[in-house]
């Protein structure tokens, strides 16, 4: 698989690799997001030792580091006998590594943390005394967020004070899909990412010759498929009775996105459901929307909750629901009820795109923003809406996943529930943009020249002053 759109990352890494003094860089992220693969393109021809933990007992992790670090230095007694404890390995790397830049990086961290809790504290004396005026790199990785968040990065972690920086790696945007998949077409790479989403270790089991239900057939509902049960060793990794967060996740996914909603759904009372609902959304499984005009949105009662990831999403839709069926064979009644909701299902998917969009149009300098997200009162909704608080300027948008091309009555409406919005009313400008799967009508492209309306079809903008051609932003 290709190593595309890490450039931000790897540009901090290289920025705080040429400072030459001691680095500590806690990188964290869900499972197979690439942390690992961007790590080793960071220390590819440098100077690195990569060690990965596992679930083993402390003193086999000693014995294995031991083998590793003896392995680069050649130190073949290390490599037979391994370290005695911690400290003796920080003593061994800051005499052998002398003043070269090493980098030393440790994957999966929260298993050392499972095999002696001290262990934080353990580093956090080994930097102290030992490492703090070397040049070593310490890059310690982990994808159980929580447990890095109380071992490394909360404020009362032992090695909070320790460290010179942090990255959270994060699922890539929808347009790092281009060139994972460059043949394909925008809305085979649409229904891609509704339901691998942008994570490299699931879009290397895309059959790029099969459709997307034969891609679902094959990689997803296949019980001999890791991604069958991946949402499951997820979930059990990071929490210790997933049971009530797995309803939980399956209401929201299968849209009761009301605080109300999911208490009727899985029957958990207001105060036990909320303390779930911060666990998951600590945890980046879930979202808090808040209409983006709300001015006080830490106090708004008007939150939406959703799945934070597009896997997930899929997986509690569809997989979860059905396991039974799919347990006994039943995969072509499974492929069956996905097929007649999954156009349905792609339009969230496609808003998620458009507010990409529009994040590409503000980088090349043709709007600008401070926040966008969406709005709804009551029976109301808008799908984007974007705040320029500089030039008091509110854009609106409407994006539209369907075969007919839209009309202007799409845009009429649009304008209409503009005049709903309070935020700077009678004091800004209205600036609005429509998005479609499958273009516009002719009226709507002449109203646009008149009234300056952005037009995107898929993923490619429509000229604002009539122009029928198209460009890839």
């Amino acid at each position: 698989m290709k190593f595309v759109n890490r450039e931000q990352e790897m540009d901090i890494l290289l920025r705080l690799y040429d400072k030459g003094f001691f680095q500590f860089i806690p990188i964290y992220g869900r499972r197979r997001v690439g942390k690992t693969r961007l790590v080793q393109e960071f220390i590819r021809a440098k100077p690195a030792i990569y060690f990965l933990a596992d679930t083993a007992s402390e003193t086999e992790q000693l014995k294995n580091l031991g083998r590793e670090v003896g392995d680069y230095y050649g130190d073949h007694i290390l490599m037979t006998s391994g370290f005695r404890d911690w400290l003796q390995m920080f003593r061994y790397l800051a005499e052998k590594s002398g003043t070269q830049r090493l980098i030393f990086v440790v994957d999966e961290f929260p298993y050392l943390v499972n095999a002696n809790n001290a262990i934080s504290s353990i580093f956090q004396k080994g930097i102290d005394e030992i490492w703090k005026d070397t040049s070593i790199f310490l890059i310690l990785m982990g994808s159980s967020i929580g447990m890095m968040e109380r071992e490394v990065l909360f404020a009362k972690a032992p090695l909070y004070g320790r460290r010179t920086g942090s990255l959270e790696i994060r699922e890539m945007p929808f347009a790092a899909l281009n060139a994972f998949f460059p043949t394909l077409d925008f809305e085979s790479r649409t229904a891609l990412y509704g339901v691998f989403g942008a994570i490299p270790a699931y879009l290397e089991k895309v059959n790029e010759s099969a459709d997307i239900l034969g891609n679902i057939r094959q990689a997803i509902l296949d019980r001999g498929s890791f991604l069958y049960s991946e949402v499951d060793f997820l979930l059990r990794e990071e929490l210790r009775e997933p049971r009530n967060y797995f309803v939980i996740l399956r209401a929201i996914a299968q849209g009761k996105r009301k605080l109300s909603e999911i208490m009727n759904d899985t029957g958990f009372d207001k105060a036990y459901l909320s303390r779930y609902l911060d666990i998951l959304r600590t945890l980046r499984l879930i979202d808090k929307e808040i209409p983006v005009t709300e001015k006080y949105p830490e106090k708004s009662r008007l939150g939406l909750y959703r799945l934070h990831d597009r896997f997930f999403t899929f997986w509690f839709r569809y997989i979860f629901p059905y396991r039974g069926r799919l347990e006994i064979g039943q995969t072509d009644f499974v492929m069956n009820a996905i097929e007649k909701t999954f156009p349905q299902y792609l339009s969230g998917v496609y808003e998620e795109i458009c507010r990409e969009l529009c994040l590409a149009l503000q980088k090349d300098g043709m709007i600008n923003f401070e926040t966008i997200g969406r709005w709804w009162s009551k029976n109301e909704e808008i799908d984007l809406v974007a705040l320029d608080e500089t030039d008091r300027c509110l854009y609106l948008g409407e994006c539209k996943w369907s075969e007919k091309p839209v009309g202007t009555d799409i845009y009429e409406d649009l304008a209409r529930k503009a005049a709903l919005i309070d935020w700077r009313a009678g004091r800004r400008k209205e600036r609005f943009l429509l998005f479609s799967k499958s273009g516009f009508t002719e009226q709507m492209h002449e109203r646009a020249v008149k009234d300056n309306v952005i037009l995107f079809t898929g993923e490619k903008k429509c000229n604002d002053y009539g122009v029928r051609s198209c460009f890839l932003l």
